[in-house]
């Protein structure tokens, strides 16, 4: 078992996610959909960032091998993270179960992610 925790801080985001680039090389179209929705995205999207961060440390590996939005960061219909993976990040995350929590207050968004096998061989 592997644990990963990352803070970002939310007017951080906000200012980047003015840049298209930074949204698109960042975010996934599923969560770039869901996010934008809310009358101010930003608390969010910084805690999904926080989340990539945290399945990166999580992982042992950092961001090498995969790109940010191979990690989407979405929410079931009662509103639990979950992870969907893809391209490198779902190389990396193979035989893993994940799990995410997300947190934010007014100025700082958490995430905390535990990453395990059940084989036990992580």
């Amino acid at each position: 078992m592997r644990t990963g925790i990352d803070l970002v801080e939310i007017g951080r985001i906000r200012a980047s996610i003015q840049n298209p680039r930074f949204v698109e090389r960042v975010y996934t179209p599923a969560e770039r959909e869901f996010l934008f929705q809310r009358n101010d995205p930003a608390p969010g999207l910084a805690a999904n960032f926080a989340a990539k961060e945290a399945f990166s440390k999580a992982l042992g590996t950092g961001v090498r091998g995969m790109k940010l939005n191979e990690i989407g960061v979405l929410r079931d219909e009662l509103g639990a993270p979950y992870f969907e993976l893809s391209g490198g990040a779902a190389r990396a995350a193979e035989g893993l179960s994940l799990s995410v929590s997300l947190s934010h207050t007014g100025d700082v968004a958490a995430a905390f992610v535990l990453a395990y096998s059940k084989k036990g061989d992580i």
